[in-house]
């Protein structure tokens, strides 16, 4: 049996469905993010677990004890908030060690578990500054210290690093997942960065309209999306109508106001006279000579990126993207004609619309 079980949870705001029959395992030290656009539902499930919200219908369970409609400061979890919800009057030291003293714990206990809270997230040492006196990451440390203090027996992460800037968001994602490995506590983590839930989850749940139509690794995830939305929502891709041909080997893709051709896809999942959908992502997509590639294009402009370029480039199926390392060579002009080609086994096909939501 799953540590944390979500069993064919909803939620109505009146008429308005916002979580949709989620179906949701999670093991026991497993970090799972549930990622998706604004107003997906992903913060209305997290808080639902949390108590904060009440489940509409369905069933939560954690370690085989049915949690659905206990108090809040009863199910004993983590929670770190986009805000960090510290306590302006209170020192480091005291906010990490509220939750233990709410608790009734010994004075013993309590300076033991908040030392080492504190070295855990490495503020050891800043026990008697105030929030005012620190840094952003220096006080999402103090909230997760304030949540792990406790000994949760699930974490959960609303946005924590929402309100850093880029850099410090992207060294604080690592050290979010070091702290998380270093105690073993299962975390469910919400997000709408896809670069945050993909870098360090065991899982990505992908969340669309209040129901899950993805729950993989990320890299399958990724790699292989099941539907436009996924594809389009983690990381870029190149997507552009195609049909099925008769002979099952080969698709017709064409954009409107463009000729389209006839493209090569091996192991097309899909009957013949299906439409669907091309996806190629752009770090795929390879620039060659003119009579190499598939077809031929024009680049219609280029942006450097630092690590890589991404050109636009006009093509007989539309506009493609291509993404090519800055290996420091020369790059390609605007109005120069190239060839555009792909590895055929890099190209997914994908339904014109869904045909069922996914099972967690």
């Amino acid at each position: 049996m799953s540590f944390l079980t979500l069993n064919n949870i909803n939620k109505f705001y009146g008429s308005n469905h916002v979580v949709r029959s989620m179906n949701l395992s999670v093991e026991q030290g497993e970090f799972v993010s549930l990622l998706g656009p604004s107003g997906c539902g992903k913060t209305t499930c997290l808080q639902m677990i949390a108590g904060f919200v009440e489940v509409s219908g369905g069933r939560i369970t954690l370690a085989g004890k049915d949690i659905t409609y206990d108090a809040p400061n009863t199910r004993g979890l983590g929670i770190v908030f986009q805000t960090y919800a510290l306590f302006p009057h209170m020192s480091v030291e005291d906010n990490v060690r509220f939750g233990l003293e709410m608790r009734k714990c010994s004075r013993g206990d309590i300076a033991g578990k908040v030392s080492h809270a504190l070295q855990l997230v490495h503020l050891d040492g800043y026990e008697k500054r105030f929030p005012r006196e620190l840094s952003g990451g220096q006080r999402q440390r103090v909230a997760l210290a304030r949540a792990l203090v406790i000994e949760p027996s699930v974490l959960l992460l609303d946005e924590p690093l929402s309100n850093l800037d880029a850099k410090l968001r992207e060294e604080m994602q690592f050290e979010l997942r070091r702290i998380q490995r270093t105690v073993g506590t299962t975390t469910i983590m919400v997000t709408h960065d896809q670069h945050e839930a993909m870098s360090i989850s065991d899982r990505v749940v992908v969340m669309q309209d209040g129901a899950i139509v993805q729950t993989d690794k990320p890299y399958t995830v990724y790699e292989q999306p099941r539907t436009e939305f996924v594809s389009s929502f983690v990381g870029k891709s190149n997507l552009i109508p195609g049909l099925v041909m008769d002979d099952g080997k080969h698709v017709h893709v064409e954009s409107v106001g463009k000729p389209g051709v006839n493209v090569p896809v091996p192991k097309i999942p899909f009957l013949p006279g299906s439409s669907v959908f091309f996806s190629l992502r752009p770090e795929k997509v390879q620039i060659v000579a003119r009579n190499d590639g598939h077809l031929e294009g024009s680049i219609v402009e280029r942006f450097f990126m630092g690590n890589h370029w991404l050109y636009r480039i006009d093509s007989a199926v539309g506009e493609l993207h291509s993404m090519v390392c800055n290996d420091g060579s020369a790059p390609h002009r605007e109005g120069d004609r190239v060839g555009i080609a792909w590895n055929e086994d890099n190209v997914r096909l994908l339904p014109e619309k869904i045909v069922e939501e996914a099972a967690a």
